[in-house]
Protein backbone atom coordinates (compact mmCIF):
# COMPACT_ATOMS: atom_id res chain seq x y z
CA UNK A 1 0.00 0.00 0.00
CA UNK A 2 0.83 3.74 -0.14
CA UNK A 3 2.00 5.71 2.64
CA UNK A 4 -0.64 7.61 3.78
CA UNK A 5 -0.87 11.71 3.47
CA UNK A 6 -1.34 12.78 6.76
CA UNK A 7 -1.67 16.96 7.09
CA UNK A 8 -2.34 18.19 10.48
CA UNK A 9 -3.83 21.98 10.47
CA UNK A 10 -3.45 24.51 13.38
CA UNK A 11 -4.84 28.13 13.40
CA UNK A 12 -1.02 29.50 14.73
CA UNK A 13 2.57 28.14 15.83
CA UNK A 14 2.79 31.12 18.88
CA UNK A 15 1.51 32.93 21.35
CA UNK A 16 2.39 36.38 22.27
CA UNK A 17 5.76 36.99 24.44
CA UNK A 18 5.80 33.10 23.90
CA UNK A 19 8.15 31.18 21.72
CA UNK A 20 7.52 27.40 22.16
CA UNK A 21 3.62 26.88 23.64
CA UNK A 22 1.87 23.40 23.79
CA UNK A 23 0.73 22.43 20.68
CA UNK A 24 3.68 23.56 18.89
CA UNK A 25 5.96 21.09 20.92
CA UNK A 26 3.40 18.84 20.61
CA UNK A 27 4.08 18.64 16.71
CA UNK A 28 7.90 19.08 17.62
CA UNK A 29 8.07 15.65 19.73
CA UNK A 30 5.04 13.59 17.54
CA UNK A 31 5.42 14.35 13.57
CA UNK A 32 9.06 13.28 13.50
CA UNK A 33 8.15 10.01 15.50
CA UNK A 34 5.52 8.72 12.46
CA UNK A 35 6.65 5.84 10.80
CA UNK A 36 8.29 6.98 7.41
CA UNK A 37 7.75 4.04 5.76
CA UNK A 38 3.78 4.12 6.15
CA UNK A 39 3.10 7.86 6.45
CA UNK A 40 3.76 10.92 5.49
CA UNK A 41 2.43 13.68 7.67
CA UNK A 42 2.76 17.45 7.49
CA UNK A 43 1.41 21.02 9.16
CA UNK A 44 -0.22 23.63 7.67
CA UNK A 45 -0.65 26.84 10.08
CA UNK A 46 -3.63 28.84 9.18
CA UNK A 47 -1.55 32.34 9.99
CA UNK A 48 1.83 33.51 8.99
CA UNK A 49 5.36 32.37 8.88
CA UNK A 50 7.14 31.62 12.16
CA UNK A 51 9.94 33.58 12.59
CA UNK A 52 11.46 31.98 15.76
CA UNK A 53 14.81 30.48 15.71
CA UNK A 54 12.89 27.91 17.68
CA UNK A 55 10.65 27.13 14.73
CA UNK A 56 9.55 23.78 13.14
CA UNK A 57 11.28 23.28 10.24
CA UNK A 58 14.56 22.60 12.23
CA UNK A 59 13.05 19.22 13.63
CA UNK A 60 12.56 18.51 9.59
CA UNK A 61 8.63 19.49 10.02
CA UNK A 62 7.15 20.17 6.51
CA UNK A 63 5.34 23.59 7.43
CA UNK A 64 3.28 25.50 5.06
CA UNK A 65 1.95 28.97 6.41
CA UNK A 66 -1.01 30.45 4.76
CA UNK A 67 -0.54 33.83 6.22
CA UNK A 68 -4.49 34.10 6.97
CA UNK A 69 -6.02 36.37 9.35
CA UNK A 70 -8.65 35.06 11.91
CA UNK A 71 -11.86 35.92 9.99
CA UNK A 72 -10.40 36.07 6.33
CA UNK A 73 -12.74 34.34 3.78
CA UNK A 74 -9.62 33.51 1.70
CA UNK A 75 -8.45 30.90 4.21
CA UNK A 76 -10.71 27.99 2.83
CA UNK A 77 -9.92 28.71 -1.01
CA UNK A 78 -5.92 28.63 0.09
CA UNK A 79 -6.43 25.64 2.20
CA UNK A 80 -8.46 23.99 -0.19
CA UNK A 81 -4.93 24.50 -2.52
CA UNK A 82 -2.39 22.82 -0.30
CA UNK A 83 -4.57 20.05 0.91
CA UNK A 84 -5.13 19.17 -3.20
CA UNK A 85 -1.45 19.45 -3.71
CA UNK A 86 -0.24 17.18 -0.71
CA UNK A 87 -3.23 14.76 -1.78
CA UNK A 88 -4.86 14.50 1.83
CA UNK A 89 -5.67 11.53 3.01
CA UNK A 90 -6.49 12.35 6.66
CA UNK A 91 -7.03 15.75 8.23
CA UNK A 92 -5.78 16.17 11.90
CA UNK A 93 -7.03 19.65 13.42
CA UNK A 94 -6.27 21.58 15.99
CA UNK A 95 -7.95 25.21 17.29
CA UNK A 96 -10.63 26.78 16.22
CA UNK A 97 -10.31 27.78 13.07
CA UNK A 98 -8.63 24.93 11.66
CA UNK A 99 -11.23 22.44 12.59
CA UNK A 100 -14.16 24.85 11.07
CA UNK A 101 -12.32 25.79 7.68
CA UNK A 102 -10.84 22.14 8.15
CA UNK A 103 -13.56 20.70 8.15
CA UNK A 104 -15.29 22.81 5.31
CA UNK A 105 -12.46 21.56 3.43
CA UNK A 106 -12.96 18.07 3.86
CA UNK A 107 -16.78 18.36 2.84
CA UNK A 108 -15.42 19.36 -0.45
CA UNK A 109 -12.64 16.80 -1.03
CA UNK A 110 -14.71 14.33 1.44
CA UNK A 111 -11.41 13.81 3.47
CA UNK A 112 -11.95 11.84 6.60
CA UNK A 113 -11.21 14.05 9.37
CA UNK A 114 -10.32 14.32 13.70
CA UNK A 115 -11.10 17.12 15.69
CA UNK A 116 -8.18 17.35 18.26
CA UNK A 117 -9.25 19.69 21.33
CA UNK A 118 -7.10 20.67 23.98
CA UNK A 119 -8.67 23.31 25.90
CA UNK A 120 -12.02 22.81 28.46
CA UNK A 121 -13.09 26.57 28.21
CA UNK A 122 -16.70 26.83 29.60
CA UNK A 123 -17.92 28.14 26.44
CA UNK A 124 -17.84 29.38 22.77
CA UNK A 125 -18.71 32.32 21.12
CA UNK A 126 -21.89 31.91 19.03
CA UNK A 127 -20.65 32.07 15.48
CA UNK A 128 -18.43 28.90 16.49
CA UNK A 129 -21.42 27.22 17.74
CA UNK A 130 -23.07 27.66 14.43
CA UNK A 131 -20.38 26.82 12.78
CA UNK A 132 -19.70 23.41 15.00
CA UNK A 133 -23.29 22.69 14.41
CA UNK A 134 -23.22 23.22 10.13
CA UNK A 135 -19.82 21.21 10.31
CA UNK A 136 -20.51 18.03 12.37
CA UNK A 137 -21.73 15.87 9.22
CA UNK A 138 -18.37 16.18 8.14
CA UNK A 139 -16.42 14.99 11.81
CA UNK A 140 -14.92 11.62 11.89
CA UNK A 141 -14.27 11.84 15.20
CA UNK A 142 -12.95 14.30 17.88
CA UNK A 143 -10.47 13.66 20.74
CA UNK A 144 -10.11 15.25 23.60
CA UNK A 145 -6.69 15.32 25.96
CA UNK A 146 -8.44 14.96 29.24
CA UNK A 147 -11.87 14.33 30.81
CA UNK A 148 -12.98 17.84 31.13
CA UNK A 149 -11.81 18.95 27.99
CA UNK A 150 -14.34 16.16 26.25
CA UNK A 151 -16.79 17.28 28.01
CA UNK A 152 -16.08 20.97 26.73
CA UNK A 153 -15.93 19.25 23.52
CA UNK A 154 -19.10 17.78 23.63
CA UNK A 155 -21.08 19.87 25.70
CA UNK A 156 -19.25 23.57 23.88
CA UNK A 157 -18.59 22.17 20.29
CA UNK A 158 -21.81 20.10 19.71
CA UNK A 159 -20.07 16.59 18.91
CA UNK A 160 -21.60 13.82 19.85
CA UNK A 161 -20.34 12.04 23.15
CA UNK A 162 -20.21 8.31 20.45
CA UNK A 163 -17.49 10.71 18.27
CA UNK A 164 -15.22 11.87 21.32
CA UNK A 165 -12.45 9.86 22.84
CA UNK A 166 -10.29 11.18 25.42
CA UNK A 167 -6.93 10.45 24.19
CA UNK A 168 -4.22 11.40 26.61
CA UNK A 169 -0.77 12.71 24.86
CA UNK A 170 2.35 12.51 26.87
CA UNK A 171 6.52 13.83 26.85
CA UNK A 172 9.20 11.86 25.11
CA UNK A 173 10.40 8.90 27.66
CA UNK A 174 13.70 8.95 25.27
CA UNK A 175 14.59 12.66 26.14
CA UNK A 176 12.99 12.76 29.75
CA UNK A 177 12.87 9.53 31.20
CA UNK A 178 16.72 9.06 31.90
CA UNK A 179 17.93 9.44 35.25
CA UNK A 180 20.05 12.15 35.27
CA UNK A 181 24.09 12.41 36.79
CA UNK A 182 25.21 14.28 39.79
CA UNK A 183 26.74 16.72 36.73
CA UNK A 184 23.88 16.81 35.34
CA UNK A 185 22.11 18.39 38.42
CA UNK A 186 25.26 20.43 38.69
CA UNK A 187 25.23 22.03 35.29
CA UNK A 188 21.39 22.46 35.75
CA UNK A 189 21.50 24.39 39.16
CA UNK A 190 24.45 26.27 37.54
CA UNK A 191 22.10 27.00 34.47
CA UNK A 192 19.78 28.59 36.77
CA UNK A 193 21.47 30.04 38.97
CA UNK A 194 20.96 27.90 42.11
CA UNK A 195 22.94 29.32 45.22
CA UNK A 196 25.12 26.57 46.92
CA UNK A 197 22.52 24.64 49.52
CA UNK A 198 19.54 26.39 48.33
CA UNK A 199 16.54 24.76 48.05
CA UNK A 200 15.00 25.18 44.48
CA UNK A 201 11.41 25.12 43.89
CA UNK A 202 9.59 26.15 40.39
CA UNK A 203 7.83 25.74 37.64
CA UNK A 204 7.91 25.30 33.59
CA UNK A 205 5.40 27.46 32.37
CA UNK A 206 3.66 29.63 30.01
CA UNK A 207 2.84 33.26 31.87
CA UNK A 208 -0.89 33.31 31.26
CA UNK A 209 -3.87 33.22 33.29
CA UNK A 210 -4.71 29.73 33.22
CA UNK A 211 -1.29 28.74 34.60
CA UNK A 212 -2.30 30.43 38.44
CA UNK A 213 1.27 31.65 38.81
CA UNK A 214 0.30 34.98 41.00
CA UNK A 215 -0.85 32.24 43.26
CA UNK A 216 3.22 30.80 43.80
CA UNK A 217 4.25 34.55 43.84
CA UNK A 218 1.97 34.93 46.82
CA UNK A 219 3.46 31.61 48.64
CA UNK A 220 6.64 32.98 48.68
CA UNK A 221 6.83 35.16 51.37
CA UNK A 222 5.18 32.43 53.90
CA UNK A 223 7.19 30.14 52.89
CA UNK A 224 10.30 32.45 53.36
CA UNK A 225 9.27 33.08 56.47
CA UNK A 226 9.79 29.82 57.90
CA UNK A 227 12.70 28.52 55.31
CA UNK A 228 14.91 31.56 54.12
CA UNK A 229 17.19 29.23 52.23
CA UNK A 230 14.57 28.48 49.52
CA UNK A 231 14.95 29.78 45.81
CA UNK A 232 12.13 29.96 43.28
CA UNK A 233 12.06 29.79 39.60
CA UNK A 234 9.63 30.57 36.87
CA UNK A 235 11.09 29.57 33.32
CA UNK A 236 8.97 30.50 30.27
CA UNK A 237 7.84 33.45 29.31
CA UNK A 238 4.30 34.88 28.14
CA UNK A 239 1.83 38.30 28.48
CA UNK A 240 1.92 38.25 32.12
CA UNK A 241 5.52 38.25 33.00
CA UNK A 242 5.76 42.11 33.92
CA UNK A 243 2.77 41.57 36.42
CA UNK A 244 4.44 38.71 38.05
CA UNK A 245 7.56 40.71 38.19
CA UNK A 246 5.85 43.71 39.58
CA UNK A 247 3.82 41.54 42.33
CA UNK A 248 7.39 40.14 43.38
CA UNK A 249 8.31 43.49 43.72
CA UNK A 250 5.65 44.48 45.67
CA UNK A 251 5.90 41.39 48.32
CA UNK A 252 9.32 42.29 48.48
CA UNK A 253 10.61 38.66 47.01
CA UNK A 254 11.74 39.92 43.73
CA UNK A 255 15.73 38.92 45.10
CA UNK A 256 14.19 35.40 45.87
CA UNK A 257 12.19 34.89 42.45
CA UNK A 258 14.35 34.42 39.23
CA UNK A 259 12.40 34.53 36.25
CA UNK A 260 14.46 32.44 33.52
CA UNK A 261 12.83 32.62 30.39
CA UNK A 262 12.57 30.73 27.37
CA UNK A 263 15.07 27.59 28.21
CA UNK A 264 15.64 25.16 24.88
CA UNK A 265 16.62 22.58 26.80
CA UNK A 266 14.14 22.25 30.13
CA UNK A 267 15.70 19.04 31.33
CA UNK A 268 18.08 21.10 32.75
CA UNK A 269 15.50 23.11 35.02
CA UNK A 270 13.83 19.77 36.49
CA UNK A 271 16.97 18.20 36.66
CA UNK A 272 18.14 21.62 39.27
CA UNK A 273 14.90 21.74 41.09
CA UNK A 274 14.01 19.90 44.58
CA UNK A 275 10.59 20.72 43.41
CA UNK A 276 8.21 21.63 40.67
CA UNK A 277 5.01 23.37 41.26
CA UNK A 278 2.16 23.51 39.41
CA UNK A 279 -0.36 26.14 40.70
CA UNK A 280 -3.04 25.77 37.67
CA UNK A 281 -6.58 27.40 37.68
CA UNK A 282 -7.43 25.49 34.45
CA UNK A 283 -5.56 22.99 32.13
CA UNK A 284 -6.36 20.40 29.31
CA UNK A 285 -2.75 18.59 30.07
CA UNK A 286 -0.26 20.33 30.33
CA UNK A 287 2.90 19.06 28.76
CA UNK A 288 5.08 20.33 31.30
CA UNK A 289 3.14 17.70 33.67
CA UNK A 290 4.28 14.87 31.14
CA UNK A 291 8.12 16.07 31.17
CA UNK A 292 8.21 16.72 35.42
CA UNK A 293 6.48 13.10 35.84
CA UNK A 294 9.04 11.42 33.19
CA UNK A 295 12.00 13.10 35.05
CA UNK A 296 10.72 11.73 38.32
CA UNK A 297 10.83 15.12 39.95
CA UNK A 298 8.30 15.21 42.85
CA UNK A 299 5.81 17.63 42.39
CA UNK A 300 3.12 20.37 44.05
CA UNK A 301 -0.56 20.69 41.95
CA UNK A 302 -3.19 22.29 42.08
CA UNK A 303 -6.99 20.03 41.89
CA UNK A 304 -7.49 21.40 38.19
CA UNK A 305 -9.03 18.83 36.26
CA UNK A 306 -6.38 18.32 33.62
CA UNK A 307 -3.63 17.63 36.49
CA UNK A 308 -5.95 15.04 38.19
CA UNK A 309 -6.47 13.05 34.82
CA UNK A 310 -2.73 12.24 34.98
CA UNK A 311 -1.34 12.76 38.48
CA UNK A 312 -2.67 10.59 41.77
CA UNK A 313 -2.58 12.64 45.14
CA UNK A 314 -0.26 11.37 47.72
CA UNK A 315 1.21 9.20 45.15
CA UNK A 316 3.00 10.84 42.62
CA UNK A 317 1.83 14.53 43.48
CA UNK A 318 0.80 16.34 46.44
CA UNK A 319 -2.07 18.19 45.31
CA UNK A 320 -3.90 21.51 46.99
CA UNK A 321 -6.82 23.18 46.51
CA UNK A 322 -6.77 25.71 43.34
CA UNK A 323 -6.62 29.68 44.51
CA UNK A 324 -4.78 29.07 47.60
CA UNK A 325 -1.38 30.25 48.14
CA UNK A 326 -1.38 29.59 51.57
CA UNK A 327 -2.44 25.80 50.59
CA UNK A 328 0.31 26.05 48.14
CA UNK A 329 2.63 27.04 50.46
CA UNK A 330 1.98 24.86 53.09
CA UNK A 331 2.81 21.70 50.50
CA UNK A 332 6.00 23.54 49.83
CA UNK A 333 7.15 23.74 53.62
CA UNK A 334 6.11 20.40 54.30
CA UNK A 335 7.92 18.43 51.66
CA UNK A 336 10.93 20.68 51.77
CA UNK A 337 11.30 19.20 55.45
CA UNK A 338 10.27 15.95 54.24
CA UNK A 339 13.06 14.44 51.76
CA UNK A 340 11.97 10.67 52.00
CA UNK A 341 8.39 12.02 51.10
CA UNK A 342 9.78 13.96 48.11
CA UNK A 343 11.78 10.76 46.81
CA UNK A 344 8.83 8.43 47.12
CA UNK A 345 6.67 10.92 44.74
CA UNK A 346 9.42 11.02 42.58
CA UNK A 347 10.19 7.37 42.07
CA UNK A 348 6.10 7.68 41.58
CA UNK A 349 6.53 9.90 39.01
CA UNK A 350 9.02 8.14 37.06
CA UNK A 351 7.00 5.35 36.30
CA UNK A 352 3.81 7.32 36.19
CA UNK A 353 5.89 9.47 33.42
CA UNK A 354 7.28 6.33 31.47
CA UNK A 355 3.74 5.23 31.09
CA UNK A 356 2.47 8.71 29.27
CA UNK A 357 5.34 8.01 26.53
CA UNK A 358 4.81 10.53 23.65
CA UNK A 359 5.36 7.42 21.40
CA UNK A 360 2.55 5.67 22.69
CA UNK A 361 0.07 8.15 21.40
CA UNK A 362 1.91 8.07 18.22
CA UNK A 363 1.25 4.48 17.92
CA UNK A 364 -2.26 5.20 18.65
CA UNK A 365 -2.67 7.82 16.08
CA UNK A 366 -1.26 5.54 13.22
CA UNK A 367 -3.72 3.05 14.01
CA UNK A 368 -6.65 5.24 13.78
CA UNK A 369 -5.65 7.08 10.57
CA UNK A 370 -4.99 3.48 8.77
CA UNK A 371 -8.19 2.63 10.03
CA UNK A 372 -10.57 5.93 8.66
CA UNK A 373 -8.49 5.26 5.77
CA UNK A 374 -9.85 2.20 5.19
CA UNK A 375 -13.37 3.08 6.37
CA UNK A 376 -14.49 6.46 6.31
CA UNK A 377 -14.88 7.18 2.66
CA UNK A 378 -17.22 3.75 1.93
CA UNK A 379 -19.26 4.30 5.15
CA UNK A 380 -20.20 7.94 4.52
CA UNK A 381 -18.46 8.88 7.82
CA UNK A 382 -20.07 6.68 9.78
CA UNK A 383 -17.94 3.69 10.59
CA UNK A 384 -15.46 5.42 12.41
CA UNK A 385 -17.14 6.24 15.26
CA UNK A 386 -19.00 2.65 15.00
CA UNK A 387 -15.32 0.66 14.68
CA UNK A 388 -14.14 -0.72 17.81
CA UNK A 389 -11.76 2.41 19.30
CA UNK A 390 -10.86 0.75 22.50
CA UNK A 391 -6.81 0.86 21.20
CA UNK A 392 -7.28 4.73 21.83
CA UNK A 393 -7.90 4.39 25.59
CA UNK A 394 -5.52 4.23 28.20
CA UNK A 395 -4.41 1.09 28.93
CA UNK A 396 -5.17 -0.53 32.62
CA UNK A 397 -1.93 1.44 34.58
CA UNK A 398 -0.87 -1.18 37.38
CA UNK A 399 -0.74 1.24 40.04
CA UNK A 400 -4.17 2.76 39.03
CA UNK A 401 -5.73 -1.00 38.82
CA UNK A 402 -4.35 -2.23 41.78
Amino acid sequence: MRKLNVVHVCDHLGWTGSRMHGVKRLFAWMIPRFDPERFTVSLISLRGQDESEDNLERFGIDVTYLGRGRFDPRTLPALLRVLKEKQVDILHMHGYGATTFGRAAAAWLGTPTVVHEHANLTSTPWFQQVADELLLPFTDLGIAVSRSTAEFLTQARRLPPHLTRVVYLGAPASEFGRVRTADEIREGRAALGVPDGAFAVGTVTRLMPSKGNQYLVDAIPQVLAAAPDTCFYIVGEGELEDDLKAQAEALGVRDRLRFVGFMRDVSLAYAALDLVVFPSLWEGTPLTAFEALAMGRPIVATDCDGLLDILTPEVDARIVPRRDATALADAILALRDDAPARDRLGRAARETGAFYDIDRFVRKMEQLYELMHEVSRPTHRQGVAKADLSFLAREAHPRIEG
